[in-house]
């Protein structure tokens, strides 16, 4: 699955657009990799962490473990990180293991 991160602290309709833009630009920074998922699997999970501070810890854990990800900044939110797309990949799985699904907290299905 192709893991992509975004913050609660944004409206649910902005949470979705941001989601979007960091998968997007995965695919563009890392074709290789978009290639393989795409092919293999295709499976997307859509994830929150509490804010954007939570995010960069997200991203520094990642960059430890060696995880390739896209992080997006948007513009129109003083450039602010507000989500992060990581490669499909068993240490992303364990990364963002602790992550809610997007949205949970507002639908109950």
């Amino acid at each position: 699955k192709l893991r992509v991160v975004t913050r609660r602290d944004l409206q649910i309709s902005t949470q979705a657009v941001q989601s979007a833009h960091a998968a997007i630009d995965f695919q563009h920074e890392h074709p290789q990799e978009a290639t393989q998922w795409q092919t293999k699997s295709n499976y997307l999970a859509l994830l929150t962490v509490a804010d954007e501070e939570a995010l960069i810890k997200l991203i520094s854990k990642a960059l430890v473990s060696g995880i390739k990800y896209t992080l997006f900044r948007e513009p129109d939110l003083n450039n602010e990180i507000t989500a992060v797309a990581f490669e499909p990949s068993d240490r992303a799985r364990k990364l963002t293991s602790s992550c809610p699904l997007l949205g949970k907290e507002v639908c109950h299905a």
